[in-house]
């Protein structure tokens, strides 16, 4: 099964060393949101996860799971 978009959200943060707030104020959202997206309480809009592909330098498809 593949992980969950949350869980391949965490993982790129991670290995990138930054911390919540530091990936929010990356791409202009809320801590908050982060948290959220991280925990699968809520999903990203599609601006959010083109910002989030750009700015980890990977694929949607890899953000959701599917590459």
């Amino acid at each position: 099964m593949k992980d969950s978009f949350g869980t391949i959200l965490k993982d790129l943060r991670v290995e990138k060393g930054l911390s919540q707030t530091q990936l929010a104020n990356a791409i202009s959202v809320s801590k908050g949101i982060i948290s959220m997206w991280e925990n699968g309480k809520r999903e990203p809009t599609l601006f959010c996860l083109i910002k989030l592909a750009d700015y980890f330098n990977v694929s949607i498809d890899y953000l959701a799971g599917r590459a």
